[in-house]
């Protein structure tokens, strides 16, 4: 008699993601983007190749996972006040930004995403963007708070745009605003005029 809940072959090695996604951030601050490869990872995390390949179908898939694992969704979520929510929302995704392989690895997902003709799986985009978690904290703002002319989208690739400028462009600004600052900006445009 066989056991109908167990899978053929061996048990999957539950620590080879963590292994793998740990190494990929060591190599990135390390050696940088170019030289984060999935050979290189696996010979860094004693992983091989083809196991890496199972998980993340490419290295751009992998960065992607390792630097940007998405927004911690209790950190985010909205409590009905906007100011807090915003302030809350934009520490956490400047924070995530600016980890040291967040950091080594931007510019070349980036590139990569603007010279590739294949397109990236939309849940990677999601984890990226985190857009979903801003529209709910606008959704949970009080009602009349928010000018209904105002696109959420919009408002979100403004707010996108300042935090990419801050993170990969720090010294094309003469100043450091704090975080404060953006959200005010961020309200303003948000208010109902």
């Amino acid at each position: 008699m066989t056991d109908s809940g167990r899978g053929r072959g061996r048990p999957r090695d539950a620590t080879i993601s963590d292994r793998a996604l740990a190494a990929t951030r060591e190599l990135l601050v390390e050696r940088g983007f170019e030289a984060t490869t999935i050979q290189a990872v696996a010979a860094h995390s004693g992983v091989h190749s083809s196991a890496l390949y199972r998980r993340w179908p490419s290295r751009i898939e992998l960065i992607a996972e390792a630097t940007f694992p998405g927004l911690d969704e209790s950190a985010v979520r909205p409590t009905g006040e906007l100011r807090a929510d915003l302030r809350r929302f934009v520490r956490v995704y400047v924070s995530a930004f600016t980890t040291p392989a967040a950091r080594a690895a931007a510019a070349g997902l980036l590139a990569y995403n603007r010279s590739s003709s294949r397109p990236r799986p939309p849940e990677l985009n999601l984890r990226v963007s985190a857009r979903p978690q801003f529209q709910e904290i606008l959704r949970a703002a009080p009602p009349g708070s928010i000018d209904p002319a105002v696109d959420p989208d919009d408002a979100f690739d403004m707010l996108l745009g300042a935090i990419l400028t801050r993170v990969l462009l720090p010294g094309a600004t003469a100043r450091r605003t704090p975080v404060d600052r953006t959200v005010d900006l961020m309200i303003r445009m948000l208010e109902p005029r």
